[in-house]
């Protein structure tokens, strides 16, 4: 198992079996979000204490060391801590561009063009796309969706193809930068990929965006949307520098993690005290009387801590089962019996159904020994396998909370022939390229 420690190997005991169990009933209400409106966080952190507890007991069963144990659960508690503090940071400054207008001006800009359904369809799919390279896919999305929204208001059907443009465009851009994407992240701080070899995923990125968008495009009403009067949106002091900051501490992030081999969250750390130190000084020089000044904190407030806490419910549930040996099984199964290639298409499907952020560390637990072309395929697949269904990513999931039901799962379903095959394109644009 990664980390170095033995699993316990008791995956054929009762109390193995009922942690399964645990899972899947906490994965069936994670998958029914939409209907249950209850966070996804919840069931997930409730699963990992109880798997936890039995892990303990079974550790204990069989004579394993209390400080072995211990070993085990502090490998998941680093990986949390380093993804957590990592993504916090990207949040709080998605957060503080947001509070600045930076999108805002951008979508007023978008709808004050006038641009007919079928250019606004690109436009859209394009900005989502390299959006999503350095905000995440659910950001990305939500943001162009509302751009979606505003202008095709009074077109239904733009608006369900739109959305499903966005999706694909949002995971596809994920891809293939380590900031795009928790997975991909995922796969980098685990030393698997250097940073520049993430771009190597960029020309099967394209092609995974380009096939779906190129059927779906004729799809879309080729008429020009009702003219809408709307005043240019004005950005606030210090929204071009908040941009800067968040650009220079990706660099930063990168350098501690190439050049001086630290976890690159102490990077992003670095570029979080650079802004608080900037929000001080706007702060004092631009705080206008009975207005809410800049406030850093209120950023970190309003990061999305149900993803957040929803990771760490999938990290630990998922470690405990590596722990007692489930991982090695499904190891065996996929990738001994089936072969790398096949096991890595394989993650990206079952990526459609379940969130790609536990399969994926599911993968990375499995301590299985592929090359640099397998990873990035394995991060290629568990990145834009999930929009082959609405409910496959969270972009798709937020979506279809955000569209007043004109994008639903059937609406997005229709596509899906299309999206497969662009799945398909990319991994043989992957091959090609990279192969």
């Amino acid at each position: 198992m990664a980390g170095g420690f033995e699993s316990l190997g008791m995956t054929g005991t009762e109390r193995g079996i009922y942690t399964v169990l645990i899972f899947v009933i906490a994965y069936g209400f994670v998958m029914t979000e939409e209907f249950t409106h209850m966070r996804k966080s919840k069931p997930v952190i409730l699963a990992a204490g109880i798997i936890w507890a039995h892990a303990a007991i079974l550790a204990s069963q069989k004579g394993v060391s209390v400080e072995a144990m211990h070993e085990a659960f502090e490998y998941n508690l680093k990986e949390y801590a380093e993804l957590m503090l990592f993504l916090l940071v990207a949040m709080t400054y998605i957060n503080a561009m947001a509070e600045r207008n930076v999108f805002e001006a951008l979508r007023s800009w978008l709808v004050r063009k006038q641009f007919g359904y079928r250019k606004l369809f690109l436009i859209t799919g394009i900005i989502t796309f390299f959006l999503s390279a350095v905000a995440d896919n659910l950001t990305a999305a939500l943001l162009v969706g509302a751009v979606v929204m505003a202008v095709g208001a009074d077109n239904e059907k733009f608006v369900s193809i739109g959305f499903v443009n966005l999706v694909i465009a949002a995971n596809a851009g994920g891809a293939f930068c380590p900031f795009g994407d928790i997975t991909t992240l995922m796969v980098w701080q685990a030393g698997y990929a250097e940073f520049f070899d993430f771009f190597k995923l960029f020309i099967p990125s394209v092609v995974n965006y380009a096939v779906p968008a190129a059927v779906m495009y004729f799809a879309v009403p080729d008429e020009q949307p009702k003219v809408t009067s709307e005043a240019a949106v004005q950005l606030k002091p210090g929204a071009i520098q908040i941009c800067v900051l968040f650009l220079l501490t990706i660099v930063t992030a990168v350098s501690f993690k190439q050049g001086l081999h630290l976890p690159p969250f102490m990077g992003m750390m670095v570029g979080l005290s650079v802004l608080m130190l900037y929000g001080f000084f706007l702060k004092k020089h631009f705080y206008v009387e009975g207005e809410k000044g800049f406030d850093v904190f209120d950023k970190v407030r309003h990061a999305e801590w149900d993803t957040l806490l929803f990771f760490f419910g999938v990290v630990f549930a998922v470690g405990g089962l590596g722990y007692i040996g489930y991982l090695e099984l499904l190891s065996g199964a996929m990738y001994d019996g089936l072969g790398a290639t096949t096991a890595n298409i394989l993650v990206g499907i079952i990526s459609a159904i379940v969130d790609n952020i536990p399969v994926m560390f599911a993968v990375l637990n499995m301590n299985v020994d592929m090359d640099l072309y397998q990873w990035l395929l394995v991060t290629l697949t568990a990145g834009v396998g999930g929009s082959l269904l609405s409910v496959g990513s969270a972009a798709g999931v937020a979506l279809m909370g955000q569209s007043n039901h004109k994008y639903t799962f059937f609406s997005h379903l229709k596509w899906t022939p299309a999206i497969a095959a662009g799945y398909a394109a990319s991994i043989f644009a992957h091959y090609l390229v990279n192969g």
